[in-house]
């Protein structure tokens, strides 16, 4: 018998070979271990339940998890779950978690950024009123390459007031701010949340600092404990726009003469995503969001990469020079991070050429931050401290517009270079 057997397997033909293998049970995938325990724990409670009156719990749980897995068999949306049933969700149960694994298990106190273990247990004992010394010496690295510190003086100078405060506002201005050297950045209504704005609202009033609304322009909750604020107006013009999004004259001298706005920020650019723009999906946008920024409910906003007010150095000039009569004569000026160094040259330029001058200029650097910043614009922008000396160099208008940096600026060396004629192509 068992020859013929041998006999006709010898004569199969290869497409014969094929079939019967296909039609071979295979070996059970090891993936679908964890399913096939799921079946079993459903069977043998059902088993218990039969012969001894146990097990509901059990097969209800058993249950639950075939479900589970059958779910992940037939839904094509996840491949890990599709292959792994059950199982797989482990996965992202870890990737969920991973952040407070690292922070709790793994990072130091020192690590992390932008803030640190150590730099956010600071600020939560000084929000609760505890004590936030450290005894036995600093934890820092005080040998490590790059560390960095502070000179102090053998005679400490006596200081009548810790509220540093610096007056903005040049000749052009009728209305000059005495600003505190801290205050609250530019953050939108829509990137936080209502309480947030009112939090940091109530704080710049009880500490007599200046609020940034952001480019997503003053809310109702800005107006609730009435600290200063400045009014960052972007590309979008929110608050102050027309319904096909072009600058809106009377509606911005209606928000700029409130006696809570002390200052106008125009948004060239910031060093999160310099060039890029934005859009907050028309999801997000609620009812309070749009009141706020004068556009419909439920619609996309979009922040255009450039303003369609002016277009070269000098309309640029121009219109911070109409934004400050508009406003009855308020401090303003702009913000930007800084790309191509000519163009900042330009500015430098029509400046000079229109005797129009800012009151203020907001130098902001590639390490800023947003919430809504693509990865793919990490490397865009130039660095801070790469872009400080420039502004130093360009025909002695420290004296005219404050430059507020977050580092300490250099001195001002008053050379005056020709700068070039270009500004965006023109």
């Amino acid at each position: 018998m068992f020859k013929r057997i041998k006999n006709k397997v010898t004569n199969w033909s290869p497409t014969q070979i094929k079939t019967m293998a296909a039609q071979m049970p295979k070996e059970f995938p090891p993936r679908y271990i964890a399913l096939a325990c799921c079946g079993f724990l459903v069977l043998l409670s059902l088993f218990t339940i039969i012969g001894f009156g146990v097990g509901w719990l059990t097969i209800l749980i058993g249950l639950v998890l075939c479900a589970v897995g059958y779910y992940d068999l037939t839904q094509t949306k996840h491949a890990v779950l599709r292959n792994y049933p059950v199982i797989g969700h482990l996965r992202y149960m870890l990737e969920y978690i991973r952040p407070e694994m690292r922070q709790y298990f793994v990072e130091s106190d020192k690590e992390a950024a932008p803030f640190s273990r150590a730099q956010r247990s600071l600020v939560y004992q000084r929000a609760k009123g505890e004590s936030d010394k450290q005894p036995f010496g600093t934890q820092l690295d005080v040998k490590a390459p790059g560390f960095e510190w502070i000179n102090h003086s053998m005679q400490p100078s006596v200081l009548k007031s810790h509220d540093f405060r610096i007056t903005i506002g040049g000749e052009q201005c009728q209305q000059p701010y005495s600003a505190s050297i801290f205050n609250i950045s530019a953050l939108s209504f829509g990137a936080l949340s209502a309480n947030a704005i009112l939090a940091l609202n109530k704080g710049a009033q009880q500490g007599g600092f200046a609020h940034d609304t952001g480019e997503g322009s003053i809310s109702q909750h800005h107006r609730v404990h009435g600290g200063d604020l400045i009014w960052e107006i972007g590309s979008g013009y929110f608050g102050c726009r027309n319904n096909d999004g072009t600058f809106n004259e009377s509606e911005f001298a209606d928000n700029a003469k409130l006696p809570q706005v002390k200052m106008i920020e125009i948004k060239l650019s910031q060093g999160a995503k310099p060039g890029h723009g934005g859009v907050l999906p028309g999801a997000k946008v609620t009812a309070e969001i749009a009141a706020a920024r004068g556009v419909p409910q439920g619609v996309d906003c979009i922040s255009p990469a450039s303003h369609s007010a002016f277009s070269t150095p000098v309309e640029m000039m121009q219109f911070i020079d109409k934004l400050r009569k508009l406003s009855g004569g308020k401090p303003t000026g702009f913000k930007l991070c800084i790309g191509h160094a000519w163009e900042w040259f330009a500015m430098v330029k029509a400046m000079l050429q229109t005797g129009i001058t800012p009151d203020f200029i907001v130098v902001d650097g590639a390490e800023g931050g947003t919430g809504a910043a693509p990865l793919s614009h990490d490397g865009a922008g130039c660095r801070l401290v790469q872009f400080r000396p420039r502004f130093h160099v360009c025909c002695g208008l420290h004296s005219v517009a404050k430059l507020p940096y977050r580092h300490l600026p250099h001195r001002c060396h008053h050379t005056r270079p020709t700068p070039p004629t270009g500004f965006g192509g023109t």
